[in-house]
């Protein structure tokens, strides 16, 4: 039985023995953090106002994520078109869970400032290249994704995965990794904009598409080195090694929803993965967003490639916040990342935290924020 700040939306079958498996056990927390060029394309993403602001995102979350607030963080969260860093759910429910913490760098512009494991990666390309990644990093990326994600499942054997990413314009990767893998994506994908630029994303998905040759005889970690994100490709070596001996919540809408694409594509090549351990976990407000159809995904999913992922969604609302920055939560704005719908998930399976509940939580950490240095913001697409 589902508590009441969880809502399912698809894959019911996987409900309860997915729900049996994490029964007992705490959460972990690992993100994943990575850039493509495609976030330098005018107004692909609200994740960051200027080009600038989205190469450093990544870097602002994840040191707001280990640190919390602080008066002088070394990259403070840059400005929004509106709204305040989903990673303030994630940091609340992470220090009240007290969550071991794990950051992965699989592809950035610059190390990141706090303790962090460091793929040999780089970041991306823009998808329009058809070019993002040299397959051999590719490769790389996917067998580091499984060692990582195997060492994980032996370190933490009693607890299970909360999968977090952030990669800023990580919808339009996410939705041409899709569209390559035969899913009927367009029109679905959600994204940090209040109304979601569907015909932007689509005309640089078809320009990368287009520039694939033989697109038709790659195999899924071909197409996805070609015109997807480092995040990508490295959640789905993870996740599948991971979900061996372990649960898994892959924490994302429609990023996490292409990488369990990805795992389904690469397990009819013969690699092993236990997809009944396996859900994706987002926010109400991606589920919500009347711009998209993320709930059509996990059934355009199952035709294509034989496997419906059980999505669950965080009922978490800030209507009654006091924060005005998050508030406008309610009016479509940055809406997850930083597997901020998962660790709500995650607070409300481990402890039996309310909508209510988490409100606070986050309303306490703003304000603590805002003490130290003001919540200037950011989000992931």
């Amino acid at each position: 039985m589902l508590p009441d700040a969880i809502a399912c939306w698809g894959g019911e079958a996987r409900l309860n023995p997915w729900l049996t498996q994490v029964q007992g056990r705490s959460p972990l927390l690992a993100v994943l953090l990575a850039f493509t060029e495609t976030a330098l394309i005018p107004g692909i993403s609200a994740a960051g106002k200027t080009p600038r602001d989205r190469r450093y995102t990544a870097h602002a979350d994840a040191e707001f994520l280990y640190n919390g607030p602080t008066p002088h963080p070394q990259y403070p969260l840059p400005p929004l078109q509106a709204g305040a860093s989903p990673v303030l759910i994630t940091r609340a429910c992470v220090e009240q869970l007290t969550t071991p913490l794990i950051l992965i760098d699989a592809g950035l512009v610059q190390p990141l400032p706090v303790p962090a494991i460091r793929f040999a990666s780089q970041p991306a390309r823009c998808l329009s290249t058809g070019q993002a990644l040299p397959i051999a990093v590719a490769e790389q990326l996917f067998q580091q994704g499984q060692a990582q994600g195997a060492a994980i499942a032996a370190q933490y054997p009693d607890r299970w995965l909360v999968l977090g990413e952030c990669v800023v314009g990580g919808t339009s990767t996410a939705l041409a990794l899709l569209l390559a893998l035969g899913v009927e994506a367009a029109g679905c994908v959600s994204s940090s904009h209040p109304t979601c630029n569907h015909t932007q994303k689509l005309a640089i998905v078809q320009q990368g598409l287009a520039a694939i040759s033989d697109r038709t005889q790659r195999s899924p970690l071909e197409l996805a080195a070609a015109i997807a994100d480092p995040m990508l490709i490295a959640a789905a070596g993870l996740a599948m090694a991971a979900s061996q001996t372990m649960p898994v919540l892959l924490a994302g809408g429609t990023q996490m929803l292409a990488a369990y694409a990805l795992m389904a594509a690469i397990a009819r090549t013969g690699v092993a993965w236990q997809s009944d351990r396996i859900a994706v976990g987002t926010t109400r407000w991606v589920m919500a967003d009347r711009s998209a159809q993320v709930a059509e995904l996990g059934p355009a999913i199952a035709a294509q490639l034989g496997s419906e992922p059980l999505l669950l969604s965080t009922q978490l609302d800030f209507s009654r916040s006091r924060h005005a920055q998050l508030r406008v939560y309610e009016q479509g704005f940055v809406k997850e990342g930083v597997a901020a719908g998962g660790m709500a998930i995650a607070a409300s399976l481990t402890c039996g935290a309310t909508v209510e509940t988490l409100q606070a939580w986050v309303d306490d950490l703003g304000d603590r924020a805002i003490a130290a240095s003001g919540i200037a913001s950011a989000a992931t697409d």
